[in-house]
């Protein structure tokens, strides 16, 4: 089949909707449900795009197994030029959806890139690593994924639960594979994706003792036994009153397995503490960080030029205390340039061929937009005031009795009412609606805790010889016997 367009990806949904609860309403069908359907239809755009004459040099390459067209983001690079290819097709599709679809089906894509280029480490399964890469590139599924256990008890180990099931374990084998029980979170995108992948993410390495959830898989959401329980949605009808939330609200859910039958062919790793403990040696973060930190630049670069335009319309960019936080803002972004073309420069070629971009200066990137995002989006609270909470309450005052007094007071200093407030509720939802916390929590949160990431990547795994060579550089310049003045 190769690379999809809208139509195929609505279709196979609606044939196949997961199994989806909001509240006590079961969605029957994701394609229609007023809560679901925006999301959908906003993915479905992100697949049409990749077909567009003037992009398709590099949203579409060729599969090395049909020859199809396959989706950019399962391309396996083999030179710097391919990362490039790469960054242009992550670049487009988060430039669709302004920064605010962080699971768009690229960062899964790329993770599973990186399982493919390092499936051996999967030991025993590695080929159904190889086998299902390929068959979600040849298809271009929508994948979901759920890493972490529900916040029960977090001070107790899987194993140490009172209901030795609450936490994803397998329950017994099969010939046709394994039964598992228990929940993951957070299927972000899971109500309107194909598949999901399962591996876990723990806080603290699990021993010997919870070798029962130490497991990793893929399938479909359709599964019997797989339910998602949604949070509550944050979609609202209005476009004009609610640009964003309108659009792109990503539900997240906790999925339940119960008793699930997983396939062998469809297991990657089964009751191996040890993988579990090493997953890190797959470096899917090249990828994953790669697309994150593209998306992430996208998403600062609208924030900015919300920030900008409404400084303008009220005349407000004139003052240098504005001007500073606007700078902050683009500082950010130019960071993250930076880094994603540092991470494709110096990218190594592996003695198989395959270019991964250098994962150093992404770290360093998903390890300060988890605070920056905040930040910006605290500067928009500053800079944007008063202006974010007075707006009227839809578009409709425009058509009543009072348009006349709107037009007149919530006018801009060169712009009318209806462009001024069209733009400021863009940044009302930003700042401070519920949609605009929910992707504070997610930019904190995506990736891990801030805390133990930039521990892991900055201090305990980053290369201190170069910072260290100049400290023993500069001790073995002088000693007690040359203690003379210059």
């Amino acid at each position: 089949m190769g690379a999809r367009r809208g139509t195929d990806y609505i279709q196979r949904l609606k044939d196949n909707p997961p199994e989806t609860w909001i509240g006590n309403e079961q969605v029957k069908d994701p394609t229609t449900h007023p809560l679901v359907a925006p999301a959908v239809k906003s993915i479905a755009r992100l697949y049409d795009s990749q077909w567009e004459k003037d992009k398709r040099s590099y949203m579409l390459s060729k599969s090395p197994k049909t020859g199809d067209l396959i989706g950019t983001s399962f391309l396996v690079p083999k030179s710097k030029e391919d990362l490039v290819r790469r960054r242009l097709m992550h670049k487009d599709w988060a430039e669709e959806t302004f920064g605010m679809m962080g699971r768009s089906t690229d960062f899964m894509s790329a993770m599973l890139t990186a399982w493919y280029i390092h499936a051996d480490f999967f030991g025993p399964y590695a080929d159904n690593a190889r086998n299902y890469f390929e068959y979600v590139r040849e298809n271009d599924l929508y994948l979901t994924h759920v890493l972490i256990d529900p916040q029960v008890d977090r001070g107790k180990a899987p194993s140490e639960q009172p209901d030795e099931f609450t936490y994803l374990g397998v329950v017994r084998e099969t010939d046709a594979g394994i039964i598992v029980r228990g929940a993951k979170m957070l299927a972000t995108a899971g109500p309107y994706a194909d598949e999901m992948l399962v591996w876990p993410f723990h806080l603290r390495k699990p021993t010997e003792k919870d070798y029962k959830y130490a497991i990793s898989f893929a399938l479909p959401l359709n599964t019997p036994g797989v339910r998602l329980i949604a949070r509550e949605s944050f979609v609202r009808q209005s476009v004009f009153d609610h640009p964003l939330a309108s659009r792109f609200d990503e539900l997240d859910s906790v999925v339940v397995f119960d008793d699930v039958l997983v396939p062998w062919e469809r297991v990657f790793i089964y009751q191996d503490v040890e993988r579990v403990n090493t997953i890190w040696k797959l470096n899917s973060n090249a990828f994953t960080g790669h697309q994150s930190a593209i998306r992430l630049q996208a998403k600062l670069q609208f924030l900015a030029g919300l920030v900008m335009r409404a400084t303008e319309m009220v005349n407000t960019n004139q003052f240098p205390h504005v001007q500073d936080m606007i700078g902050e803002i683009t500082t950010y972004i130019e960071l993250i340039r930076a880094a994603v073309h540092s991470s494709e420069a110096t990218s190594e070629q592996s003695p198989d061929g395959i270019y991964l971009p250098n994962v150093t200066p992404l770290y360093a990137i998903r390890n300060s937009g988890n605070r920056w995002y905040p930040r910006v989006r605290e500067i928009i609270q500053f800079v944007v005031a008063g202006g974010l909470m007075y707006q009227p309450a839809s578009v409709d005052v425009f058509n009543s009795p009072i348009a006349s007094d709107v037009r007149k007071y919530y006018r801009g200093a060169e712009v009318t009412a209806e462009e001024k407030v069209k733009l400021f509720k863009a940044a009302a939802e930003i700042a401070v609606s519920d949609f605009g916390s929910r992707h504070e929590l997610y930019e904190r949160f995506y990736a891990g805790d801030p805390m133990f990431l930039r521990i892991q990547t900055q201090y305990s795994g980053y290369d201190k010889r170069e910072p260290l060579a100049l400290v023993d550089k500069m001790l073995a310049s002088y000693g007690i016997e040359n203690n003379s003045k210059l």
